[in-house]
């Protein structure tokens, strides 16, 4: 069994409401005011099962005061149902709801002649000819038009199967998080909070753990209902009612999502193609406007940047005071109250005074960054996110101005509103393809890589430059100042590959693989001398100073000559102190054999220590720290155990 959600289109008291009673045989007016004016005012739901499929109608409002409410029905349909009043013909709501449609790209649709019992043949080819006028170079243009009578039944079995055949079209993609537009929220006694709306992607089951925007509260599915059966679950293109533990009705409102928890993230700016109607007034840079987006409005103002035609201006991109009638452009929507969007989403966006419908467009980045975007950069931006590929050329965008940052996992799959497995795929495929890499949980373009590992680079070359004798710069050196531009698993990523490409070594420090200490005539004297005179110091050292002194040295020079012999290991640090290799060694094989010589465990204090190898209190505490690092010895109060 598959849904097909059909949403109605047209002029007040053209028979909407009429026509989804005489083809379901359920009255989709629900409010009182509604049957004693005779004319609908909010949305109203009805449904009927033809073979395997169920038709579920939204039926909306034809009045101009409830061109909102109408909207908020049109959102996630699949298709329309048109209806225009043969005694009528085509009226200001008929196009207002027609440009909607179009807005929102409903190009699925069946037009239905309503009322064609009141008039002739001749008036009813004339409507007929004004509808297809109407539809004329739109996704509609040549869907069916069928006379109807909600009175006599006529045409009725032929619109049914003019609906089947646009029920046959491929089902919307089931893949995605779950997110469900709110249309109505009201409570059941017993029962508890009830929401019910349009589930546009994912799939909703009892028990799951959701999430209500732009409130942000947590929720749990208590159950699921489709079309007044209770479901286990429930896909994406279902007219559902959903049992929330969580919140009560009256905390939710029209234009709220329910959602994967933290699937989407809710925002105040966006960036957008908008595609002014033909008969529209122009539209101002900076104006303010109705924002429709899902089941939501909010007040907004568009910003406009350049043309979305003309791309061979990159260089120097037209910026645009006013978009005009029938022109496209891109723009960046800021609007009052927090949306939860996502790339690709259809909006439409009405005048505000009077709140008339004059434009609609597309998402292309719910979450853009901070900066310039009608400079030449942002405009190419734009029109990269506005072309061609769909949503993977909007991954790639993403990724490339994470730059050395990279573009976390978590954060694309919100701007995108794809699952993390749709992305784990997407990202694979690109890998394979070169075009982009991962690095633990980010993406990262392979130029920007390419960047961070050039700055690497040269980072280590300016420091050999600088420091001829070191053994290169310290890695964490090297991640604090390149920390400002690049996230710390991408430094990491491009030192490992600079190490596999064979162009660098890494230790604590990176040098480069070229890299060699050559020391002059007169370092290479003071290196040895300073060897000579530990060697000759035994277990009492000098400071650098006085080795220094004893290698005819400048303190500077030795300082340097010194740290030489600590990193080829002829000299040893001890807290401070600098000895010998060769006497540690000799002091360490000394205390081992001390238990040699017996059975029993060996102890030796400070004193014995002192007087066994002939040093003070000064050398002799260091030491024995040395022999406990290098567990040849363990301390046990005041003396050591000889291990």
């Amino acid at each position: 069994m598959r849904d097909v959600v059909i949403g109605t289109a047209g002029h007040v008291d053209h028979g909407k409401s009429a026509l989804v009673r005489a083809l379901t045989g359920t009255d989709p007016d629900r409010l009182q005011e509604e049957k004693a004016r005779g004319i609908t005012i909010d949305l109203g739901f009805a449904h009927y099962r033809q073979d395997d499929t169920t038709f579920a109608f939204v039926d909306v409002p034809g009045h101009e005061r409830f061109v909102r409410n109408m909207i908020a029905g049109a959102s996630g349909i699949d298709a329309v149902l048109l209806v225009v009043a043969a005694d009528e013909s085509v009226m200001p709501q008929t196009r207002e709801h027609f440009d909607i449609c179009r807005l929102l790209s409903v190009d699925r649709g069946v037009v239905a002649l309503s009322k064609c019992d009141l008039v002739d043949a001749e008036m009813l080819e004339l409507v007929r000819l004004e509808t297809e006028d109407l539809l004329g170079g739109s996704g509609l243009e040549n869907a069916p038009v069928i006379p109807v009578s909600a009175k006599t039944g006529a045409g009725l079995e032929t619109l049914r199967d003019a609906l089947a055949a646009v029920a046959a079209a491929p089902p919307r993609a089931a893949e995605g998080p779950v997110r469900l537009p709110v249309d109505r929220a009201f409570t059941v006694r017993g029962v508890g909070t009830v929401v019910t709306g349009t589930l546009v992607s994912g799939e909703i089951r009892a028990d799951m753990e959701l999430e209500v925007l732009p409130a942000g509260r947590r929720v749990r599915v208590r159950g699921v209902q489709v079309h007044g059966r209770s479901r286990e679950a429930a896909g994406a293109g279902r007219r559902v009612a959903v049992n929330l533990h969580g919140m009560d009705a009256d905390e939710l409102r029209r234009g709220d999502a329910v959602v994967t928890r933290d699937g989407f993230d809710t925002t105040r700016r966006f960036d957008a193609s908008v595609t002014l109607l033909a008969d529209a007034p122009a539209l101002r840079h900076g104006a303010r406007v109705r924002c429709h987006h899902g089941t939501a409005e909010a007040m907004a103002r568009i910003s406009l940047s350049a043309p979305t035609r003309n791309a061979e201006d990159e260089d120097d991109p037209v910026l645009l005071s006013a978009l005009e009638p029938g022109a496209g452009a891109f723009a960046r929507v800021r609007v009052e109250a927090p949306l939860a969007l996502t790339r690709g989403d259809r909006f439409v966006l009405r005048a505000y005074s009077p709140p008339v419908t004059i434009a609609g467009g597309q998402v292309l980045d719910p979450l853009p960054p901070r900066g310039r975007f009608r400079s030449p950069r942002g405009v190419a931006r734009l029109r990269r996110l506005g072309g061609e590929g769909g949503t993977a050329a909007g991954l790639l965008v993403m990724v490339d101005e994470g730059g050395g940052r990279g573009a976390p996992r978590e954060s694309l799959t919100r701007r995108l509103g794809v699952t993390a497995a749709w992305l784990d795929r997407a990202a694979a495929e690109l890998e394979s393809e070169g075009r982009v890499v991962a690095v633990g949980g980010l993406l990262v373009a392979p130029a920007d890589l390419r960047v961070v590992r050039g700055e690497v680079l040269g980072l280590i070359a300016e420091f050999h430059a600088r420091q001829p004798l070191a053994p290169g710069l310290p890695r964490e050196e090297a991640r604090e100042r390149l920390s400002r531009h690049a996230a710390p698993t991408v430094i990491d990523h491009a030192v490992a590959g600079l190490v596999a490409d064979g162009k660098i070594v890494a230790t604590d420090h990176l040098a480069l693989a070229e890299h060699r200490i050559v020391l002059s005539a007169d370092e290479a004297r003071v290196r040895d001398r300073l060897a000579d005179t530990y060697q000759a110091a035994g277990l009492a050292p000098p400071d650098v100073g006085q080795a220094a002194a004893a290698a005819g040295a400048q303190a500077a020079l030795a300082e340097r000559m010194q740290e030489l012999l600590v990193r080829d290991g002829t000299l040893v640090r001890v807290e401070g102190l600098v000895f010998h290799k060769e006497h540690l060694d000799r002091l360490a094989a000394e205390v081992g054999q001390l238990k040699s010589a017996t059975t029993e465990p060996v102890r030796i204090d400070i004193g014995m220590f002192k007087e066994r190898f002939g040093v003070s209190r000064k050398y002799a505490l260091p030491l024995l720290g040395y022999l406990d690092r290098m567990r040849v010895t363990r301390r046990v109060g005041n003396a050591r155990l000889v291990l």
